[in-house]
């Protein structure tokens, strides 16, 4: 069964951490010192919100899935619509490993198609040491792309880190 993710970048996560739980009616499932998350089921949701992304506001969508084969079947509608497809395959993000792809929607809106695997206790994969610094050229087989919206968690001042590219992908 697939569940609606959507990522808000906030400014002050104890005021935004109070707010949304009044709202959903509910305390956040995990709680970090820059991270909070519900996972609810009225509506069925998965929203985050973290100091992460450097700006406030809606920071990406998604759909989280919980088999392999609902997420191959995402990353087959996107192909088909033509749309270009960034397999990232396995990553640590958002204090969880899970296995993702990346679309930009027209509006340029990033849109993240993801199965979680288990939950870590840090919240990405080894990021440049300066925050400030662009992604290191990609190895072969990968690339670094950007993303308008800072892409996943914005680790990489607004590139998707280094994402595979597997074969196929557009």
């Amino acid at each position: 069964m697939k569940r609606m993710h959507i990522h808000v970048g906030v400014e002050s996560l104890d005021e935004s951490i109070r707010f949304y739980s009044a709202l959903f009616g509910a305390e956040p499932v995990k709680t970090m010192d820059d991270y909070a998350k519900w996972m609810l089921e009225d509506p069925r949701v998965n929203f985050a919100i973290s100091t992460r992304p450097g700006k406030a506001g809606v920071d990406h969508l998604g759909l989280q899935v919980e088999e392999d084969s609902e997420l191959e079947e995402l990353r087959t509608r996107l192909r088909n619509a033509e749309m270009s497809v960034f397999d990232e395959g396995e990553t640590l993000c958002c204090y969880a490993r899970s296995d993702k792809s990346w679309v930009q929607d027209p509006a340029g809106i990033a849109w993240e198609a993801y199965k979680t695997m288990e939950d870590v206790q840090f919240f990405a994969a080894a990021a440049p040491a300066d925050g400030d610094a662009e992604c290191s050229p990609a190895s072969e087989g990968q690339r670094a792309m950007p993303a308008t919206s800072g892409g996943c968690c914005g680790g990489c001042s607004g590139y998707w880190c280094c994402a595979r590219e597997t074969p196929g992908a557009r």
